[in-house]
């Protein structure tokens, strides 16, 4: 599959690709960058362009076990288990503010930013420029991708600002310009927060303005849970349920029949859940944030192992209480993703911070 996405990055001037119609003729700009890295560094560093509310935004564990960390200022790292790498824009980034990463089954980084994508393969990046493959202003412009997928088929999503598109290792298209999906309620999926692929097929997304979606393949559906629009984290648990972020409004549990508020019955009921994962105990591990009044003392991480919820804040050694990503890696410790850049470890113990 590497052959085929070098072949095409180098031959392409003028073809049908990225963020646009079957019909539509853009032009790619293949650049091999710098693949001199900065030296390794044995903390998470923020440079001087970081700002307060900057964030550890997502984080992933690649096959090789290193730790990758996109900030929305500060570009991304790599976590050998030893010292940290930064990769910028000097390196071949095409963007310092990194929303969304993903390892593809031949083993390439892809990274989502909010100026296009780029794409590592361990020695060079390629990148696509939105302001580049603009020629004919048939490819959005500005494009933010927030979330990216693959699925089990090898085929990439990309959740954006203008919509969600889809690479299926030769094209990229407009997932919404297929006559083949069926989309009744007329659903533009143009906010995309986050989305899923469950055990049977289905592609769930979550949306600002069209709440919570599901492509089974043929048809897409929109559900909207307590009358609400806006959903963030989405997870689907061992047991099939999915799991949906409220926007400060806690969580709430799809069984596929329903959907469910779970309750804390306190404040998690009132913060907006970011991202959501469950550790191989089988526990829940919510992201979340109060509002901008109260996000340095409230919020934090919680835990939930089916029957209580358990908050770790600053007072028990986070870094941050504003929380946006969290990540088990193998050794089941809980990686801890923050507002102000931070970031730290939680071995079931205790909290180490990496980030200074």
């Amino acid at each position: 599959m590497m052959y085929i996405y070098k072949l095409i990055f180098l031959s392409l001037i003028c073809a049908t690709m990225f963020f646009t119609s079957c019909n539509g003729q853009v032009k790619k700009d293949l650049r091999k960058e710098n693949t001199t890295i900065s030296s390794g560094q044995s903390k998470l560093i923020e440079t001087q362009f970081s700002q307060t509310g900057d964030n550890v935004h997502c984080s992933l564990q690649d096959r090789k076990g290193n730790l990758w960390f996109a900030t929305t200022s500060n570009g991304v790292y790599r976590y050998d288990g030893k010292s940290f790498k930064n990769f910028t824009i000097k390196d071949g980034l095409i963007s310092n503010s990194v929303c969304s990463i993903i390892q593809d089954k031949t083993g390439n980084m892809w990274f989502g930013t909010d100026n296009g994508l780029s794409y590592y393969d361990g020695k060079t990046f390629t990148h696509i420029s939105s302001s580049e493959l603009n020629p004919d202003n048939t490819f959005p412009l500005n494009v933010h991708i927030e979330y990216m997928l693959e699925d089990k088929n090898g085929k990439l999503w990309l959740g954006t600002n203008k919509g969600v598109y889809c690479y299926n290792g030769k094209a990229f298209t407009s997932f919404l310009d297929k006559k083949s999906v069926l989309n009744k309620n007329g659903l533009e999926l143009l906010t995309v927060r986050c989305m899923i692929e469950d055990k049977a097929g289905n592609i769930w997304f979550t949306t600002c303005t069209e709440g919570v979606c599901r492509f089974d393949g043929k048809s897409l559906t929109n559900y909207k849970p307590n009358d609400e629009e806006y959903f963030r984290g989405l997870l689907e648990d061992k047991n099939g349920n999915i799991w949906v972020g409220r926007r400060y409004k806690g969580i709430c549990r799809f069984d596929g029949d329903k959907f469910t508020n779970v309750l804390q019955n306190g404040k998690f009921d009132n913060y907006v859940v970011y991202s959501i994962i469950q550790d191989k105990l089988g526990n829940i591990w919510f992201a979340t944030e109060a509002d901008n009044l109260k996000w340095e003392t409230e919020g934090g991480l919680w835990v939930y192992n089916g029957t209580t919820f358990k908050n770790f804040s600053k007072k028990e050694g986070l870094i941050h209480n504003a929380v946006w990503s969290i990540l088990e890696d193998i050794a089941g410790n809980i990686w801890v993703g923050t507002r102000n850049t931070g970031l730290c470890r939680f071995d079931g113990k205790t909290f180490t911070s990496f980030s200074e």
